[in-house]
């Protein structure tokens, strides 16, 4: 992964701190109401429900599904957000007056990667002439990270950009995450998280499919709610819309 570093030297002393860009996998919590009062105990049950799953780990508050003219408590939502372990760090998306009202609370909005900086022009002027495009490459392929042995409780593996494959168990309290599918070899009975760039069209495959949570581009099913999934079975776990799908393999 390519970053650009700069080097601070105050004075011309040495290297106090350095300044890095990078790409880091994040996940979005949306809002489907604005009642803070009301969304707050569900997020907190659906966190205890999945223990560890991270926890204290950073999350984007998604305005984009509140209606025009929702308004939202942003400084409660902050202070029973980490009450519950859940820490917001921004938004995205919502209209100017959420975003305004977010970003007074502490919650700037974060933009995605590429994304293109709103801006509101000072003066009317004629448009630049267009750049001769850029020649279209073909994305690169994607890579796949092998791990051999297990994933112990506790331990977290991530792969960044790839696939995951885990030649052993991931093992109750180990997770296992990955931008792209993650396979396991054994026994999965930790956490899965497949699709950590928002890749939808990512899976979950394990030979014993016993998993205390499982999740697909921020979608996710605790133990308690797979259903009818085949435990214990070699499996591949997907999303078919909003829901999730489980098919036992061979």
């Amino acid at each position: 992964m390519s970053a650009q570093v700069a080097n601070l030297r105050p004075g011309g002393a040495a290297d106090l701190f350095r300044l890095r860009a990078a790409n880091f996998s994040l996940l979005v919590l949306r809002l489907l109401d604005a009642r803070v009062e009301a969304v707050v105990p569900a997020i907190a049950d659906q966190f205890r429900r999945a223990p560890g799953f991270l926890r204290n780990a950073p999350i984007a508050i998604g305005l984009d599904d509140l209606e025009d003219g929702a308004q939202v408590d942003f400084g409660t939502l902050i202070r029973e957000l980490r009450a519950a372990a859940i820490q917001p760090i921004g938004t995205t998306g919502g209209s100017p007056a959420l975003r305004s009202a977010a970003l007074s609370a502490g919650l700037p909005p974060l933009r995605s990667v590429g994304e293109a900086k709103e801006e509101i022009p000072a003066f009317t002027q004629a448009p630049p002439a267009p750049e001769p495009a850029a020649p279209v490459e073909a994305p690169p392929a994607r890579r796949t990270m092998i791990v051999d042995g297990s994933v112990r409780a506790g331990q977290r593996v991530w792969a960044q950009g790839c696939d995951l494959v885990i030649n052993g168990t991931v093992n109750p309290g180990g997770e296992v995450i990955a931008d792209g599918n993650v396979h396991v070899w054994g026994a999965l009975k930790g956490r899965a998280v497949a699709g950590g760039a928002e890749d939808t069209e990512a899976r979950v495959f394990a030979l014993q499919f016993d998993p205390e949570l499982v999740s697909i581009a921020g979608y996710y099913a605790v133990r308690d709610g797979l259903g009818e999934a085949p435990i214990g079975k070699a499996v591949q776990a997907r999303l078919v819309g909003e829901g999730m799908r489980f098919d036992r393999l061979g």
